[in-house]
């Protein structure tokens, strides 16, 4: 590889922001945020969403009510009628 040409590859910790979990890995990824993690002090990205808080992973799915908002837009604004479209 040519030198100078390249980002640093480093090791980088990232943290969940929903859960608090950390991860520790090695990435290009350019932060000026630090945290002290076993006994090192480590570049840090805040991540808002990761595998210990992502629904899918966690199975903690949450529902979400689509009719209440579809309701609460038609109160609001009313049906608006659209015009037909052509055929041919």
């Amino acid at each position: 590889m040519r030198h100078g040409i390249h980002p640093e590859y480093r090791t980088v910790v990232f943290r969940d922001t929903a859960s608090g979990a950390t991860y520790r890995t090695r990435s290009t990824v350019s932060t000026d945020q630090t945290i002290d993690l076993d006994g090192e002090t480590l570049p840090v990205v805040n991540v808002e969403i990761s595998a210990a808080s992502h629904p899918f992973w966690t199975g903690n799915q949450r529902v979400l009510d689509t009719a209440g908002r579809v309701e609460r837009f038609h109160q609001r604004y009313g049906s608006i009628a659209r015009p037909a479209r052509k055929q041919g």
